[in-house]
């Protein structure tokens, strides 16, 4: 997942409903439960795909923990055979867990070819696993440079662009940090996987199994340990993560910020007087004037093995489709997977005006959408491995604190501990 991805949905939503509140009649078996993350919209959505099934099937909406690991734990357990999920929201890091283990359904056939129809090329590639298509994609997600117009007229397109842009504005007596997740967790591994991307580097192999951490990875621990040795990264990097680092700004305290988009609406909401000049980019690359690449996350939705039937596929690609994927989007802030719902300029009811409040369109909820669009063509996906929890915690063990990073030292220490995770 991106770290931040239902953050959003957490700061927005007054959402009540307890994990499995809803269950369904004993002997129910048009039933099809759905286990998934808190998001506001989820409880609409489902109605709506209920309401389409004409009796077909009945989604029962089950709601996961709000924090990582108990969603881990909880898919972990409801796709066991002896779980009780037909489907079930996964993080784009998780696909080669469960499909590794046999725990995911294939998708075939027509179901395959509409869940596949229209998605973006870095969405598409996190619901594959050993060549097959284990998952349909529901939500993406990429960081941004969000930064106060009003301190940086223009946002910087390569990292050491930004370190001297933060350096004139502390010269001057104005908040010039960068504002990262730094703490020991896996934003600091989504940090540190954008800049090996934007290297054009590699942590594994491409089979998932070995470790790498090959000269653009090197390169992006460089990056690392420039920003925390010039003093451009905030004095409490090593304890950020996404929350600390949106309050961080919202109080002044960084002129930028990397972080997903469910900062916009959060800003909307806390300080609508500095919304005109909260403003965003893509993230900095390494050399001057390209743009780098963000790390993808996001949500795919698992049909689990047991309950491979046309009615479960039929349901995960109602909770899926392009119309729920907008209402995502315009309600929650969750970046859509499909290229289409970027380019449609209809408000949610095409019978009435388009409303910024009531009746929001993309364009008028979501303004950076095309950023974000260019953003997910060219993202950077994190290590595919079964063993991806492991290798995340390895990771965010060696590069915390940034301001420790020796490049060639801490590459070497990566090689070696990965290679004991995955051998």
């Amino acid at each position: 997942m991106g770290p931040g991805t239902r953050r959003g949905a957490a700061v927005l939503s007054s959402l009540t409903l307890l994990a499995g509140s809803a269950c369904s009649a004993p002997g129910e078996e048009n039933a099809v439960h759905l286990f998934f993350v808190p998001e506001p919209s989820i409880p609409a959505i489902v109605e709506q795909c209920n309401a389409m099934a004409n009796g077909d099937y009945r989604i029962v909406f089950h709601e996961l923990p709000r924090d990582g690991a108990g969603q881990l734990a909880s898919v972990r357990k409801e796709l066991g055979e002896a779980g009780g999920a037909d489907i079930a929201g996964l993080d784009v890091t998780w696909t080669p867990e469960f499909a590794e283990r046999g725990r995911l359904a294939e998708w075939t056939g027509a179901e395959l070819a509409e869940a596949e129809r229209g998605v973006l090329e870095g969405p598409r590639s996190t619901a594959r696993w050993a060549g097959k298509v284990r998952a349909a994609t529901k939500n993406t997600n990429v960081q941004l440079l969000w930064f106060d117009d009003r301190l940086v007229p223009r946002p910087p397109s390569s990292w050491d662009e930004l370190i001297d842009q933060a350096a004139r504005l502390r010269a001057g007596g104005k908040p010039g940090h960068l504002l990262v997740t730094g703490a020991e967790y896996e934003g600091l591994v989504v940090l540190y996987n954008s800049m090996v991307g934007s290297a054009g580097g590699r942590l594994l192999g491409e089979d998932g199994k070995s470790a790498v951490v090959d000269a653009g990875a090197v390169a992006a621990l460089g990056t690392l340990r420039a920003l925390a040795d010039t003093g451009a990264l905030h004095p409490f990097v090593a304890r950020h993560r996404e929350e600390d680092i949106r309050l961080a700004f919202e109080r002044g305290e960084g002129a930028f910020q990397v972080n997903w988009p469910y900062v916009y609406p959060a800003m909307a909401q806390a300080r609508p007087v500095d919304l005109p000049h909260f403003r965003w980019a893509r993230v900095p690359g390494s050399v001057p004037g390209t743009g780098g690449r963000s790390t993808i996350g996001g949500y795919n939705l698992g049909v689990r093995a047991e309950s491979a039937r046309p009615e479960v596929f039929q349901a995960a690609l109602c909770l899926r489709s392009p119309e729920n994927q907008k209402l995502a989007a315009v309600r929650d802030g969750l970046p859509p997977t499909l290229e289409q719902v970027y380019a449609d300029t209809t408000p949610l009811d095409p019978a009435r005006p388009v409303d910024p409040v009531t009746n929001p369109s993309m364009a008028t909820a979501y303004p950076m959408k095309d950023t974000i669009a260019e953003a997910v063509r060219e993202a950077a996906p994190r290590p595919a491995t079964p063993a991806y929890q492991e290798v995340s915690a390895t990771i965010a063990r060696v590069l915390s604190p940034p301001g420790a990073i020796d490049p060639e030292r801490t590459a070497a220490t990566l090689r070696t501990e990965l290679g004991g995770v995955l051998g």
